[in-house]
C-alpha cells in the first residue's frame, strides 16, 4: 500500500536550509501565454521565434525577465501536460529556436523562466503508458494507484473545488481490467507524479538540471507547487521543495524559483523555505476588489501581517505581486474595461513591493474571462488587416479590434493604456524605494480617508509616500502626522498638488511624494 496515502500525517524530511545564492531579482516580470504572443511563420500559432523577435519590444517596455507558458511536447493546446520533458513541442519551434530566445533575451538583460510543470505529466507520457499497462511496470510507482475500497474507506473519494483545482472525483481508472485507480487531481489526463519514489525524484531533478545547466534558462515558474502532496500531507511538499531547490542551486547557485501556491497566506509562508519567491494569490484577489469597489478595505495592514508571516519562514522571502494571469480573469475585465480604473490597477502593481508580473496583453487593456481559452486570446500587435504577428489559432470573444486598441495605435497616443505602463516602470525603476524587493519594506502612511489607498516604501535613500485616488471624483488628502513633511512631486497620474497641507489628488490619480 502506498506511503502517498497511509502515512498521513508522515513528518516533512529534515532538509536544513543551506546558504545558496540570493535569486536574480529581476525589477518587472512578463507572462507570456506562448500560443497567443507572436506568431513567425504564419500558421496561426505564437511560436517561439515570434518571441524572440519581440524582444527589443519587451525591453523597451521595461521588462527584465521572461516566464513562458509550458512549450515541451503535449497534446493539448494548453500544453500543461507534458508527454515529453527535455523537448520542445513542434507546433512552437525547436530547442535550437528556444536557444536562441535565451541567448538574445541575455543579450538585452533579460531572464527566461520555464514553466516547469512536475506536479503531473500527461497520461499519454510514455512513463504512465507503461504504468498502466501493469503492475509490474518499473513505472507503476511513478504514479500514485489505490483500489476503489481503500479510496473510500480513506474518505478522500471526494474533494472540493479549491486551490485552482475543479476536479471533485481526482481518483480515475486506466484500464477496465485493473482494479487500481490512479490519482488526477487536475483531470484524469494529468495523472499526479508519486514523489514518495526516490526514483522519480532523482529523474526529475536531473531534468531540472539539463534545462538549467545545458539549455541556459535561469529559473523555473513551478506550476501547481501546492499539490505536490496531497493537502493533508503539506509538510512533505514543504520539505519537496526544499530538496528541489538545493538540488537546483547544486549547478545554478543563484537559480530562480517561483512557486504557484494558491491558498491563504498563512499556508503559503513555508513554501518559502525552498521556493524563493511565490505569487500573491490572495492580494491579487484583494486588489480585484479594491478595484471594483474603490474601498481599500484594510488593504495595507493585511499586506504588512502577511509579509511578517512570509518573514518568519524566510526572511529574504520574494513575494510576486499580480493583477491576472493565464488563470484568472483578465483586470480589465474585472473593472469593466474602465481605462481610468486600468490605470490605478497598474498604478498599485508597480509601486507596491516585490517582484511585479505582468500577463501579456495587460499593458495595452486586453480583456478576457473564463472559459480558459477566451483568458489566452492572441497579442493585438497592429490593425487586424495588417497585423502579420497576430496569432489566429483562435477567434477572439473580447480582445478585437473593436474592444481594445491594438499596440501601434497606442504607441502613438502619449495617454494611452501602453505609455502609461511604460513610464510607470521607467520611474518604478529609478527609484530605490520602489525597487527594493527584499527585505520587504512597507509602513502604513496614517491616511485614512474613505476612497483613497495609500502607503509608506521606506528605504535609508529616501522614504516615498504612494497615495492612489480609487474614485472617478477629485479628492482633497489632509497628510496625516507621519506624511506631512513629504511635499515633493516626483510622480503624478491626473493632476495632483499640494495646497495648505493637503494633497489635491485627481479622480483615479496616483501621487509618490519624497521630502
Amino acid at each position: 500500500m502506498k506511503r502517498f496515502i497511509l502515512s498521513l500525517f508522515t513528518s516533512a524530511l529534515a532538509i536544513g536550509q543551506a546558504a545558496y545564492a540570493q535569486p536574480k531579482t529581476p525589477k518587472v516580470c512578463y507572462e507570456i501565454f506562448v500560443r497567443s504572443f507572436a506568431d513567425s511563420n504564419g500558421d496561426g500559432l505564437g511560436d517561439l521565434n515570434g518571441i524572440t523577435a519581440k524582444l527589443d519590444y519587451l525591453k523597451n517596455l521595461g521588462v527584465d525577465a521572461l516566464w513562458l507558458t509550458p512549450i515541451s511536447k503535449s497534446p493539448s493546446y494548453h500544453k500543461y501536460d507534458v508527454v515529453d520533458y527535455k523537448s520542445i513541442d513542434p507546433e512552437y519551434g525547436t530547442l535550437e529556436d528556444y536557444k536562441r530566445l535565451i541567448q538574445e533575451a541575455h543579450k538585452r538583460g533579460i531572464l527566461v523562466f520555464k514553466d516547469f510543470v512536475i506536479n503531473h505529466s500527461s497520461s499519454e507520457h510514455p512513463w504512465f503508458v507503461s504504468a498502466k499497462s501493469a503492475k509490474t511496470s518499473p513505472y507503476r510507482n511513478y504514479y500514485n494507484w489505490l483500489p476503489p475500497k481503500t479510496i473510500d474507506s480513506l474518505g478522500i473519494a471526494t474533494r472540493e473545488a479549491a486551490g485552482g483545482s475543479w476536479e471533485l472525483t481526482p481518483w480515475h481508472f486506466a484500464n477496465k481490467g485493473d482494479d487500481e485507480k490512479y490519482y488526477g487531481l487536475f483531470t484524469g489526463m494529468m495523472p499526479d507524479l508519486n514523489y514518495d519514489n526516490p526514483q522519480l525524484r532523482k529523474e526529475i531533478y536531473e531534468i531540472g538540471k539539463w534545462w538549467l545547466r545545458d539549455i541556459g534558462v535561469d529559473g523555473f515558474r513551478l506550476d501547481a507547487a501546492k499539490h505536490i502532496y496531497p493537502d493533508w500531507e503539506a509538510p512533505k511538499s514543504h520539505a519537496f521543495w526544499q530538496e528541489f531547490y538545493k538540488e537546483m542551486a547544486s549547478v545554478k547557485p543563484e537559480v530562480y524559483l517561483i512557486g504557484e501556491v494558491w491558498t491563504t497566506p498563512d499556508k503559503v509562508a513555508p513554501y518559502f523555505k525552498g521556493l524563493p519567491a511565490n505569487f500573491n494569490i490572495d492580494a491579487h484577489l484583494k486588489l480585484h476588489d479594491i478595484l471594483k469597489t474603490g474601498n481599500e478595505h484594510g488593504f495595507v495592514k493585511k499586506l504588512i501581517s502577511d509579509y511578517k508571516t512570509y518573514a518568519a519562514a524566510n526572511p529574504n522571502f520574494i513575494d510576486a505581486p499580480i493583477l491576472s494571469n493565464h488563470d484568472g480573469t483578465r483586470i480589465g475585465t474585472v473593472i469593466g474595461g474602465d481605462i481610468n480604473k486600468m490605470k490605478a490597477a497598474a498604478n498599485l502593481l508597480l509601486t507596491l513591493p516585490g517582484e511585479p508580473y505582468l500577463y501579456y496583453g495587460e499593458e495595452i487593456g486586453m480583456l478576457g474571462e473564463k472559459p480558459d481559452e477566451f483568458l489566452r486570446e492572441p497579442f493585438l500587435w497592429t490593425a487586424q488587416a495588417t497585423d502579420k504577428s497576430r496569432p489566429t489559432w483562435e477567434k477572439p470573444r473580447f480582445s478585437t479590434d473593436q474592444t481594445v486598441r491594438p499596440l501601434s495605435v497606442q504607441q502613438a497616443d502619449p495617454n494611452s493604456l501602453y505609455n502609461h505602463y511604460k513610464k510607470l516602470i521607467a520611474f518604478r525603476k529609478s527609484q530605490p524605494a520602489l525597487v527594493q524587493v527584499t527585505p520587504v519594506n512597507l509602513e502604513e502612511s496614517g491616511i485614512d480617508q474613505d476612497g483613497i489607498l495609500s502607503f509608506i516604501r521606506p528605504h535609508q535613500q529616501g522614504n516615498l509616500v504612494v497615495i492612489q485616488n480609487l474614485t472617478g471624483e477629485m479628492k482633497t488628502i489632509p497628510f496625516s502626522s507621519t506624511t506631512k513633511s513629504y511635499k515633493k512631486v516626483l510622480f503624478r497620474t491626473n493632476s495632483a498638488n499640494v495646497v495648505n497641507g493637503a494633497l489635491q489628488l485627481g479622480a483615479y490619480g496616483m501621487a509618490v511624494l519624497a521630502k
